[in-house]
């Protein structure tokens, strides 16, 4: 059994060079590199250049693994040293059967925008979708399970995936989740509460078989974002969220705790160095 890759890099002269190393050791062990149908793409840059990756092969998510190679600080999905490259191209040319015991699933956020014209637009999110007012701020009504919750105003909302919940949500006071989880989670972003807008504010998170709608206000023009992208619409009805039935898988070839990762981006070594 032989595994097909594909290397993305961030663009940049380092992550470039590693690419080029990478690939130059993977011919060595006769490794065959396919951009179509890949069984493995590897991402050398940061946890943006991994986003850049899932979104890139979003529809193959069925059959495709990742893996993440860092060339600054560590990512929460680049689990690899740039000086660690030759052993990960090693492993997975000398392993190759021990690559579907070694994947890690996560979660993803469905998003689907209906506007007023009827259209409907699907989107996967592997970290968070934020939605803002284009030019004013967000006046929307929430619901859960398709009964009215709340009428929100303010700068906007975000919801986000247990593995993106160390991201943007992290600074909107939100829980960090670990991936086994299943859920999402709605984050507030600066509301405004008086006796017309009243709003729960802190976050909530709905397991998979729950979902949210947001009605923004009739004609209001809205800044969806979804990881990286940036999309704008001046006519939504409705976007709804919820965990995704696709998830991103991972492949691991040794352990990378997700608590680790947290207290290494957010408390360091100090904390050890105190004991």
């Amino acid at each position: 059994m032989s595994l097909n890759y594909y290397v993305l890099s961030r663009g940049d002269e380092t992550s470039n060079s590693l690419k080029k190393a990478f690939e130059a050791m993977a011919e060595e062990r006769h490794m065959k590199q396919d951009e179509k149908n890949p069984d493995i793409v590897i991402s050398i840059g940061g946890d943006g250049t991994m986003l850049l990756a899932f979104h890139s092969f979003v529809e193959q998510l069925d059959r495709i693994s990742f893996v993440g190679v860092h060339t600054g600080h560590l990512g929460f999905y680049a689990d690899w040293k740039s000086d660690e490259l030759e052993t990960l191209v090693e492993l997975m040319a000398s392993s190759p059967q021990l690559f579907s015991h070694k994947i890690v699933e996560y979660p993803l956020l469905d998003i689907e925008i209906t506007t007023l014209d009827g259209q409907s637009h699907t989107y996967y999110a592997l970290n968070e979708c934020t939605l803002r007012g284009g030019r004013s701020t967000l006046v929307a009504e929430l619901h859960l399970n398709d009964t009215p919750f709340e009428m929100f105003r303010g700068d906007g909302m975000c919801i986000s995936t247990p593995s993106g919940s160390t991201a943007y949500n992290k600074s909107l006071g939100g829980a960090i989740i670990h991936p086994a989880i299943e859920t999402i989670q709605i984050a507030e972003m600066a509301s405004i509460n008086n006796r017309v807008f009243r709003t729960l504010g802190s976050s909530m998170l709905l397991p998979k078989h729950h979902h949210c709608d947001i009605y923004p206000k009739t004609n209001q023009p809205l800044q969806i974002s979804v990881d990286h992208m940036q999309l704008e619409f001046e006519a939504v009805q409705t976007l709804r969220c919820k965990v995704a039935r696709q998830k991103v898988r991972f492949a691991r070839y040794r352990p990378f705790p997700f608590w680790n990762r947290v207290k290494e981006a957010f408390i360091g070594s100090k904390y050890d160095e105190q004991r």
